[in-house]
């Protein structure tokens, strides 16, 4: 499987304006830049989009996880909080943090922590982001 993201951008960092756009469509020329990274202003930045991928990835595996686990979830819910900091000229991010919460009918807290486990180190996204630390907190609802 291949695809792809874009992005434009135009003007220089902190006044400049750029637009994101997917293959699939799913964004078309979503609005970026220097505010909505740094200052809380409006539009996206890489690490939100970054966040949401890793959610959505590590959440897929865990499903795959749990089916061999004679498992079905519900529902899940994944939150993918991701920390940049300053990293000598430029930055990093350092630190992610996903929480899950998962409703499973009938599952055994033991056997779904493990599950949550692998997925965590074995879904793709979390194998691309290397040198941060990722953190899980699971808890069946």
């Amino acid at each position: 499987m291949s695809t792809y993201g874009t992005a434009r951008w135009q003007g220089g960092l902190k006044d400049g304006i750029g637009a994101l756009s997917t293959k699939s469509g799913v964004l078309k020329d979503a609005p970026y830049g220097f505010k909505a990274r740094f200052k809380g202003g409006p539009g996206t930045n890489p690490e939100e989009l970054l966040g949401a991928a890793h959610a959505g990835c590590f959440t897929m595996a865990l499903s795959a996880i749990l089916g061999e686990a004679g498992m079905t979830a519900e529902q899940m819910d994944t939150k993918c909080e991701m920390t940049l900091e300053k990293e000598g000229d430029g930055f990093a991010i350092k630190k992610i943090h996903l929480t899950l919460k998962a409703k499973i009918p009938g599952a055994d807290k033991a056997k779904f922590d493990d599950c949550a486990a692998k997925a965590k180190a074995g879904c793709p996204v979390s194998k691309l982001i290397k040198g941060a630390e990722i953190t899980l907190e699971a808890a069946l609802i």
